[in-house]
């Protein structure tokens, strides 16, 4: 793996064309950090997902939640000391030190594992990709037409004939807002985006820790409440 100081990479190859700083490989120098990979990290690992992650241990109970979390903690250390170990191609045949980066998890199974096999990693990331992004847009409808109709509620009553129409226009709209911003030049490197990412993850488990807390507090209330009821001094 790269060692970075400041915002500049140690294995750098020489400068190229126009002054431009570039790696051991010839591409351009990475400007990545320690801080950029923490939130990268934060951004990967923690999702939306977690906001449902109190109920999901809360069914599993108290031994069995949280040694699930160890249990998928390790398959998530596992999976990023394998990937960190394949990123560099193997030694070459004439014997240099110089070994290719592999830049996409497909490079690194065409170095590892063959041509065959590439075929088929490359088929299970588009299935899942094809997947994630059917999940994405049926939850977003869903979840902005709720939101619709929760505002209607609140400005007309529970009682107003709030219908907020079907999914297919949220889906449209989500799909629209898709492709206008895949027209934005080198949107994988702006710096803010990951930063709004880091924002929002730690948003995420904010509210999960938030709302986790209250119930909590609010079962605790209502047992000592019920105690108290039930106990002959209160009588």
């Amino acid at each position: 793996m790269a060692q970075h100081h400041g915002s500049h990479s140690l294995e750098v190859g020489g400068v190229g064309a126009g002054g431009v700083e570039l790696d051991d490989d010839g591409h351009a120098a990475r400007t990545g950090n320690l801080w950029t990979c923490f939130a990268h990290i934060i951004t990967a690992v923690i999702g939306c997902g977690v906001l449902a992650l109190s109920w999901s241990v809360a069914q599993l109970g108290w031994v069995g939640g949280p040694v699930a979390m160890l249990c998928f903690a390790f398959v998530t250390y596992l999976s990023a000391f394998l990937l960190s170990h394949c990123y560099r191609s193997p030694a070459s045949d004439d014997g240099s030190l110089k070994r290719q980066r592999n830049y996409t998890y497909m490079d690194a199974v065409r170095t590892h594992l063959g041509e065959k096999r590439t075929w088929l990693c490359g088929l299970f990331q588009y299935l899942n990709m094809y997947g994630t992004a059917i999940a994405y847009t049926i939850t977003t409808a869903t979840c902005l037409r709720a939101i619709v109709r929760a505002n209607c509620y609140h400005s007309q009553g529970h009682s107003a004939p709030c219908g907020a129409g079907g999914d297919h226009l949220y889906m449209l709209l989500f799909g629209a807002a898709q492709a206008v911003l895949s027209l934005i030049p080198n949107f994988h490197s702006m710096a803010w985006l990951s930063a709004v990412a880091a924002v929002m993850s730690f948003t995420y488990a904010t509210i999960g820790l938030g709302l986790g807390l209250a119930k909590t507090i609010g079962d605790f209330a209502l047992k000592m409440g019920r105690s108290k009821e039930a106990s002959p001094e209160f009588r």
